[in-house]
């Protein structure tokens, strides 16, 4: 228990450290109202009023906490309670105004996600793309700030990073002089051989490929590498900035001869985070980011890979209009997305089919079907997109249904496809900017940032009125008749509940055992099947021999700019995931309270105690209002709330563990399969890895995995437990009058308390206000006249 016990500390900051710590300065007047120059008058208007009310009670939460301090100052000891209160007083005003929004578009080589980000904010050519290979070549972010320049930061990666790369490309680049011609021919068309050359020659120049790691080493690389490992690139305008940023996100090609600094360190860049100034399109507070399709082969970098993907909230699978009907790329790109639903943040997946202009018009009339005669272009390709959306959506769906639970919220969206033009969005030449769907995705970021906004401040200002309400308790001269027994009363229901929440925990998660057995049983069946499929390519070894090592040297994955990501150990557990992934989407969604679902049976303990609270207050004589009966209702919802937050992070843990599982069982394996040099090298570490995985499997090598992920959920529900037990006996603690959680002599803050009321009161007026602009703005949406497309051209 005791990695529980680290994650689940009873104080938010140690009071050694924090007590006497400044609090956050707030956001200047003029810089908060530049955040909303993205959103349309109306939903303005409903931001300002919640920036508003977070500002004000940020404010009333620093007077308090400023207060509190300097009655304490010169104490030697001060009680248990006060430190509780300073402490939740400084979590609070130091808790970010809104988490980002991270939107990842998720798309393969020559999709079009450079480009339809250019679209998005309204610059062209700002990030480089390209028709015809690949362009984008690490992870970019794009944002907008209160900054009055365009700014770009490349961070590279560290010395003891590229130190590990590059042992693994000197291994893999590593010829024996027992191969023969035919051997030494397949060698050099290798995929992952190409690009471990480039990048050494690219850092070292040319005749890098054939030095040892020793060598490299202590040669001094062609370009000039910062030792922050960070590049800061500002500029007045956009072109400015892309001009110098192109060099270090574009892919380079291999015909390309000039000598500039910027291109010798590219293979060093782990990812680029890009911040435009004051934004009219897109908000402060999302992150448009450009993800690769297949990580990369740096296992630094490939994890940074795995962890964009999972803290997106949304992702865009992007797939151009003449690949979106089939292809392997375009399958995997949605099944790692579904993924991100199981195990990280995301909770909306859509399809945004990109290039929906291009359309050979006379074989699209071969091919459709008899109906309305198509007179252009334009309704040609309006009516192809209008049945790319059909088909995809119905498709899309039932793949979602397949993997998540039926109350997913993604499942209920109104738009899984969205059919995009970036190109006719700057030419209009067919279509109109609304038909080009770019204004609607824009539209879709702002509603899903200001929903967020919504919700943020909300909880914040709930959760800061309850903390007000027992700080100005402290100083209450109020005695209540048997406050102390009561106190306990609802101490010892809070004991029952939580020996109740532990037994309902236990039976969500002892739904995972007979799909856990089923899958292992069908991965001990099926497992030869699936490495044979792995380890076999079309071409046999030809252009296999090095990948294969590759795959070895980084424990079963390779991952590659320009081939389909590799992952035996995916590969191997995938049948485990296809009995799970129903189940374990179940546990994790919210809705009502039900048998598999761990969320409600939190919300459903939630409010059992504030009824119960309810009950104790009207039987002991608090008043409605009583300043410790509101506080422990809010309370409960704050603690119940961080605990929310941290399973959803733990769950990334609990469903990878599989594959994790696996990769250490076999790490021997591979490291044995890496060492193989010599004639027929290929088919000897094939063999290595199949008795390898054989000698596992025999062993109990699934069997392992599965116990793995139970210990996983029984670490969750050990620290859940733990945690609700722990913050409910202080906080009990600290509502009782007997006791040290009590102070004396305090300042009063009774005045901060009454304006946090105001602000709790204006909190439901703000909500009220919201639904009446948002009605309002629909009506004049379906009165106002719809803008015409372009002339029809007879063709």
């Amino acid at each position: 228990m005791a990695e529980t016990k680290d994650v689940f500390a009873q104080e938010p900051h140690p009071v050694e450290d924090d007590l006497f710590k400044e609090p956050t300065r707030k956001r200047r007047k003029s810089d908060r109202d530049q955040r909303f120059r993205a959103f349309p008058s109306v939903e303005q208007s409903s931001l300002k009023e919640y920036e508003k009310l977070e500002s004000r009670t940020r404010r009333v939460l620093s007077n308090t906490y400023q207060k509190l301090i300097q009655s304490v100052f010169l104490d030697d000891s001060v009680p248990n309670g006060v430190k509780y209160l300073i402490n939740r007083l400084l979590a609070l005003i130091e808790k970010p105004t809104l988490d980002p929004i991270y939107i990842g578009l998720f798309g393969s080589t020559g999709a079009g996600k450079s480009s339809l980000i250019n679209a998005i904010i309204q610059q062209a050519m700002f990030l480089p793309v390209s028709g015809e290979s690949i362009c984008t070549s690490c992870v970019v972010q794009v944002s907008s700030g209160c900054c009055v320049q365009y700014e770009a930061k490349i961070h590279l990666l560290s010395d003891q990073e590229w130190r590990e790369e590059l042992k693994n490309l000197t291994k893999l680049l590593h010829r024996m002089e027992e191969l023969g011609g035919a051997e030494a021919d397949a060698w050099n068309r290798d995929e992952a051989v190409e690009e471990a050359t480039w990048k050494l020659q690219m850092i070292y120049g040319n005749g890098a490929e054939s030095k040892n790691y020793e060598e490299l080493l202590k040669a001094k690389p062609k370009g000039k590498i910062p030792t922050c490992r960070v590049i800061t690139l500002k500029a007045e305008e956009a072109e400015e900035l892309s001009i110098k940023l192109d060099p270090y996100i574009r892919t380079q090609r291999r015909d390309w001869h000039g000598e500039a600094a910027e291109m010798h360190i590219w293979p060093l860049i782990k990812h680029v985070e890009v911040t435009l100034p004051k934004s009219d399109l897109i908000p402060e507070g999302v992150v448009l980011v450009d993800i690769p399709g297949t990580g990369d082969f740096n296992s630094k970098r490939d994890e940074m890979w795995k962890k964009t993907i999972d803290k997106c909230s949304v992702i865009w699978v992007i797939s151009d209009v003449e690949r979106v009907s089939g292809g392997r790329a375009h399958e995997d790109l949605l099944n790692e997305s579904i993924k991100a639903c199981q195990r990280g943040f995301c909770r909306d997946v859509a399809l945004v089919v990109t290039k929906t202009d291009k359309l050979h018009l006379p074989e699209y009339l071969r091919e459709r079907k008899a109906g309305n005669a198509i007179q252009s272009q334009r309704e040609a390709v309006l009516e192809r997109n209008e049945m790319i959306k059909l088909q995809r959506t119905r498709i899309l769906k039932e793949k979602l249904e397949r993997k998540l639970p039926a109350d997913f919220n993604v499942l209920e969206a109104s738009d899984l496809v969205y059919t995009v033009s970036a190109q006719e969005y700057w030419q209009q030449a067919l279509l109109t900017e609304e038909e080009t769907e770019i204004p609607k995705l824009r539209e879709y970021i702002r509603k899903r940032l200001l929903d967020k906004k919504r919700r943020t401040v909300t909880k914040y200002v709930t959760e800061a009125f309850g903390l007000l309400l027992l700080t100005d308790s402290v100083n209450s001269t109020q005695k209540l008749p048997n406050e102390y027994l009561h106190v306990s009363d609802l101490r010892r229901f809070t004991e029952e509940k939580v020996e109740l929440l532990e037994k309902a925990i236990a039976q969500c998660f002892a739904c995972m055992e007979r799909p856990l057995k089923e899958g292992v049983r069908t991965a001990r069946t099926s497992y030869r099947g699936i490495l044979r499929a792995c380890l076999v390519r079309s071409k046999g070894n030809q252009g296999f021999h090095q990948t294969l090592k590759a795959v070895c040297l980084r424990n079963g994955i390779y991952a590659s700019r320009t081939l389909a990501r590799i992952d035996l150990n995916e590969a191997l557990t995938q049948p485990i995931y296809d009995q799970i992934d129903p189940v374990f989407g179940s546990i994790f969604r919210t809705g009502k309270p039900a048998g598999l679902a761990l969320m409600p049976h939190l919300d459903a303990f939630k409010y059992s105690l504030q009824e119960k609270m309810m009950e104790i207050g009207i039987r002991s004589g608090w008043k409605y209002d009583s300043c410790k009966k509101n506080f422990l209702i809010q309370e409960i919802s704050a603690i119940l709330g961080g605990l929310e937050d941290h399973i959803l992070r733990r769950k990334r843990r609990i469903y990878e563990s599989l594959t994790t599982s696996i990769q250490s069982d076999l790490k021997l394996c591979y490291e044995e399969a890496a060492q193989i040099t010599g004639k027929k090298a290929c088919e000897r570490m094939k063999d290595v890895i199949r008795r390898g995985v054989d000698q596992q499997v025999a062993e109990g090598m699934f069997e392992r995995a599965q116990e793995r992920m139970q210990h996983q959920f029984q670490q969750l529900k050990a620290g859940i437990v733990e945690k609700v037990k722990g913050s409910i006996a202080t906080m009990l603690a600290l509502a009782s009058s007997q006791g040290d959680g009590l102070y004396k002599e305090l300042a009063d803050v009774g005045s901060e308390y009454k304006e946090m009321e105001k602000l709790h009161r204006s909190l439901r007026e703000a909500a009220e206000n919201a639904r009446l602009r948002k009605g309002m703005q629909e009506f004049l949406l379906r009165a106002s006249p719809r803008k015409a497309g372009p002339p029809r051209t007879s063709l």
